[in-house]
């Protein structure tokens, strides 16, 4: 007798609907893509493969879309081989989505002011609780979201962890490329994402998948 078989069935964790997943999927892509809006704004970076396409876009001068997306390609098929093809379907389609609306929502809104503190905590805020959307629909946005989460379902460690030392890597390169006080504003709205998940994705508190 197989586990499952062994859980009441109202116990039994249940798969999104489509619609469900639908809905998770844009409004996390939106709240993520909202939030890159306010850091590209002041000039930031963040960690993840957003952080690294955003410093590839201001090196290069390619778009912060064309470069998110083609950072992603090389860890589609370790997501696909260890996570399974569902939800590498779901975090193209975040990316993809990310990709749009990163192009879109610049046109929708505009700052006339924005203090740096509240700008990079409003990111946080943003970007973790779309994270967190993604996330818990069966979804990331790709790169290091495949790979913390992987290691999180594996091992127990903490994918916010895991993120918090990609993003370590990242802004040491982000010295490199932009001035020292913009990467330390960088570096605490990354805090601020990561403690974000860290404190609210646990696989034993969201039974939906």
């Amino acid at each position: 007798m197989s586990d499952k078989a062994l859980i009441p069935p109202k116990n039994r964790p249940r798969r999104h609907t489509v619609l469900e997943d639908a809905q998770g999927l844009v409004t996390g892509a939106g709240m993520a893509a909202s939030a890159l809006v306010i850091l590209t704004h002041l000039g930031l970076v963040t960690g993840q493969t957003a952080g690294l396409a955003l410093l590839l876009s201001y090196a290069t001068g390619y778009s912060f879309a064309f470069m998110f997306f083609l950072v992603n390609l090389p860890f589609y098929w370790l997501g696909y081989k260890r996570i399974g093809p569902r939800f590498v379907l779901k975090t193209v389609i975040a990316v993809v989505l990310v990709s749009v609306f990163s192009i879109w929502f610049p046109t929708l809104m505009s700052f006339e002011a924005l203090d740096p503190f509240y700008g990079v905590a409003l990111f946080g805020a943003l970007n973790g609780a779309g994270l967190l959307a993604i996330f818990r629909h069966g979804a990331s946005l790709g790169g290091v979201g495949i790979l913390a989460l992987y290691i999180q379902e594996n091992t127990g460690f903490r994918a916010g962890f895991t993120q918090l030392v990609f993003d370590a890597c990242i802004f040491a390169a982000a010295f490199f490329i932009i001035d020292a006080r913009a990467v330390l504003f960088s570096m605490l709205g990354a805090f601020i994402v990561n403690m974000i998940i860290t404190f609210n994705h646990r696989k034993d508190w969201y039974v939906a998948t």
